[in-house]
């Protein structure tokens, strides 16, 4: 019995022995990680500022501030490692690495997939920051392009959060990739109208537009025969933001509908015609039965 107990102090002696030995490696390693999280925000600053400096694109400028901060954050977590346990390797790190590799897949497949979006998303820029466009039924301003998402704020002033796997596979609508962007605006007038004076004044019209380009040149089509009108769509150029596109469709109209006003076109409500007949007067037109009963 005393033998056993005295087993059992041996052995708490060594545990408690190993503890202080590997305690101050502990320590260093934990003072390690927290010094490498305020300098890898402290590098991600300095290359973001160097980034603005030297490269054009926004989105290259994140991507190599991303990728810093990444890089610190490993070399911190090996440098730790190192100190905590003396005994271990680069060699042995590595190994480990690689045979977990497969199991770290498998949890964070969904991570790793947003994280690789997130970068091609950031090298080819099929959009940029602050431009405008619609994911997913989705539609607003390009606000970031994290590693994980594609952070959009809408036109009403919400916050969509779009995970990058997402944006990179789904059909992406830029309505500011180009200088301009066309509006068509469809208006109806009278049967009993000219055409040609129409379509005259329409062009005349949307030309004093403030805020139309002239360069591409509106246009001025007929469209189809309508029920109460002959329907035409007035073709004309913006700047591409959504607030310019906006405020010129509604100019545009109120000068359309001053000038139908002064020269006197009809812009017709929509025409229904009512036939009234007596249905007494066709009775004749159809057969009357004259079945008997028989006793």
């Amino acid at each position: 019995m005393n033998a056993l107990i005295q087993k059992i102090q041996t052995s708490l002696l060594n545990l408690i022995g190993s503890g202080i030995e590997v305690l101050p490696g502990v320590i260093a390693g934990i003072v390690i990680i927290l010094l490498t999280r305020f300098g890898a925000n402290f590098i991600e600053k300095i290359i973001t500022k160097l980034g603005k400096r030297t490269l054009r694109s926004q989105s290259l400028q994140l991507l190599l501030a991303k990728t810093t901060y990444v890089a610190a954050w490993v070399i911190g977590i090996l440098a730790a490692s190192v100190l905590a346990f003396p005994g271990l390797r680069l060699g042995d790190i590595i190994a480990a690495l690689g045979l977990g590799s497969v199991a770290i897949g498998f949890a964070f497949q969904d991570i790793f997939k947003n994280f690789l979006a997130g970068v091609l998303l950031l090298l080819q820029e099929p959009f940029r920051i602050n431009d405008q466009v619609i994911i997913e039924g989705y539609e607003g301003t390009v606000e970031q392009i994290n590693i994980r998402c594609t952070q959009i704020r809408t036109y009403q002033g919400e916050r969509i959060l779009l995970p990058n796997s997402t944006v990179f596979t789904t059909a992406v609508q830029v309505r500011t990739a180009y200088e301009h962007r066309r509006t068509d605006l469809g208006v109806g007038v009278d049967y009993n109208t000219s055409l040609p004076e129409v379509a005259e004044l329409l062009e005349h019209t949307i030309m004093g537009v403030d805020g139309v380009v002239s360069t591409p040149a509106p246009e001025i089509d007929l469209v189809s025969f309508g029920d109460s009108s002959i329907d035409f769509v007035v073709r004309y150029w913006t700047l591409p933001p959504q607030k310019q596109v906006r405020q010129v469709k509604t100019k545009a109209i109120i000068a359309i509908k001053k000038a139908f006003d002064q020269a006197e076109i009809n812009i017709p409500y929509p025409i229904r015609t009512l036939y009234m007949y007596d249905q007494q007067r066709f009775n004749d037109n159809f057969p009357v039965s004259t079945d008997t009963e028989s006793n």
